[in-house]
């Protein structure tokens, strides 16, 4: 811990003290995690871009200003910008997620874990444009206003991705709907 006491490090970026960037760390990995995660499907790519994204707020070239934006809405810009870099190289975009594992009994067990990887699967074939607003809406539960800044378009654009975001996952989800018993 002493590398972020480092009064270099202080000098090279006056963004951020160490108390700052602790308290942001422990009020937003774990949104940033789940955000990344759905964005890309990879538990794994989702550590690594939230590490990625709390490691450049250290860094003296950090783009993050405090009187321009909250850390909140910066962090998740920057997690949405690296998921993209990401998806964009990934080579397999086909590879199956990673669940969770459920600890029920092994009916429910079963139709939650088809309903999961259901919604996942139509969730990550959406278009990255209106994947990323649902996601910041429905699961991360964030403001159209924050969404907009985040994404860096207007709240009228954003409501337009989410109403054509949820419009094609109910399109998506029809078929399953309608062979429930």
């Amino acid at each position: 811990m002493a590398f972020f006491h480092s009064r270099a490090v202080r000098k090279r970026n006056q963004t951020m003290e160490f108390g700052e960037f602790t308290r942001a760390f422990d009020e937003h990995h774990l949104p940033l995690f789940r955000f990344a995660y759905r964005l890309t499907g990879s538990a794994a790519d989702a550590e690594d871009i939230v590490q990625e994204c709390f490691v450049s707020l250290l860094r003296a070239d950090c783009g993050f200003d405090a009187r321009r934006t909250p850390v909140r809405s910066y962090l998740f810009g920057a997690v949405r910008n690296q998921a993209s870099k990401r998806l964009r190289s990934r080579e397999d975009a086909t590879a199956e997620l990673e669940m969770p594992p459920d600890l029920r009994s092994p009916e429910s067990q079963a139709l939650r874990g088809e309903l999961e990887s259901l919604v996942s699967r139509a969730v990550l074939a959406l278009p990255e444009t209106q994947r990323e607003v649902l996601i910041l809406a429905h699961y991360e539960q964030m403001p159209l206003a924050e969404i907009a800044d985040v994404v860096g378009i207007e709240v009228g654009a954003v409501k337009s991705r989410l109403q054509r975001a949820r419009g094609a996952l109910r399109e998506m989800l029809a078929e399953y709907v309608e062979s429930l018993p």
